[in-house]
């Protein structure tokens, strides 16, 4: 997969199939439209092409909005690249860029620039300015420029329609076992091992305090999860603590991960980690002594869990 980010510096040298949208998330849904269109574009001798936006659009148009994001762009980036497309354009959103008709975005955009051949889309999709454009429209400019146009139907599971807002919210609450079937992975935290208190070697459960740069990433409830990490080329498991530790201190909120039969020193390195399994809500204890005994028992139902489901 070729990465190119600005539609200007996309320079086609054949027709291309495209799809367009945000794909927070690249979840379930968004992981058929695209597999659709790599397997179209490449059965008709064509180059799949996913047009994307960064920052988010309701970044640039809802500023006083507090936008969370479920991937980061590097992330997001990743994923994509996994299903096997030709290109991935991101472009910069800005105020101007919104401020395009539907017109112009089909006539200078979609046929002008990236030579589309077909358009392949989520259900329901707008674009342009007000998000003026629709399925109609689209099926009106798609006879005039002479491309076509196919329209998705909303993926479901158990008659639930999945998106990104019901991952985001499943997330905030807990219900990692709902949002990562809608994702089809494991929701992913990444970012640098930083120094913590060095209260976790005295009592027996070390951990790599994780810092993520990215303001706009969703950090999930706070609590205790079940972890995986690929560290040097090796799968360890763990436990994660995301929240403000109210025994400790409870000023601010850490994301610390103690891995199971690893020691060796992680500092300044990044690490990407997969939450498996929610355990529990963040507690407030009475004495270190009773996170210590806690700590043991989450410790003794995560080997558990992995001896029996994983």
């Amino acid at each position: 997969m070729e990465t190119v980010y600005s539609i200007s510096d996309f320079t086609p040298t054949q027709e291309t199939y495209v799809t367009i949208g945000t794909f927070d998330g690249v979840h379930i849904g968004h992981q058929k439209i695209i597999k659709k269109l790599v397997d179209e574009a490449k059965n008709n001798g064509k180059k799949s092409v996913l047009l994307t936006f960064f920052p988010h659009p309701r970044m640039v148009l809802q500023k006083e909005a507090s936008v969370k994001l479920i991937n980061t762009i590097e992330e997001r980036t990743e994923l994509l690249e996994k299903i096997g497309l030709d290109y991935l354009i991101i472009h910069p959103f800005s105020k101007e860029f919104s401020r395009l008709t539907a017109l112009d975005f089909v006539r200078d955009i979609l046929v002008n620039q990236l030579k589309i051949s077909k358009l392949i889309i989520g259900y329901d999709h707008h674009f342009g300015k007000n998000r003026e454009g629709n399925i109609e429209q689209l099926t009106e400019f798609s006879h005039i420029y002479n491309f076509k146009v196919e329209e998705i139907p909303a993926q479901d599971i158990d008659s639930v329609a999945v998106s990104s807002t019901k991952i985001r919210n499943a997330l905030k609450n807990g219900n990692l076992k709902t949002a990562n079937n809608y994702l089809g992975y494991n929701f992913i935290l990444a970012g640098k091992v930083v120094t913590g208190n060095n209260l976790g070697n005295k009592i027996g459960f070390p951990t790599a305090n994780i810092t993520i740069k990215e303001d706009y990433k969703l950090i999930p409830k706070a609590g205790v999860y079940l972890v995986k990490s690929e560290i040097k080329d090796n799968c360890f498991y763990g436990m994660m603590n995301i929240g403000n530790r109210p025994t400790i201190d409870g000023t601010h909120q850490t994301i610390e991960v103690n891995f199971f039969d690893f020691s060796e020193n992680l500092y300044d390195k990044t690490i990407t980690t997969e939450l498996i399994y929610f355990i529990r809500e963040e507690q407030k204890f009475n004495s270190i002594e009773a996170l210590t005994k806690q700590l043991e028992l989450d410790k003794k139902f995560c080997l558990n869990y992995i001896d029996n489901n994983l």
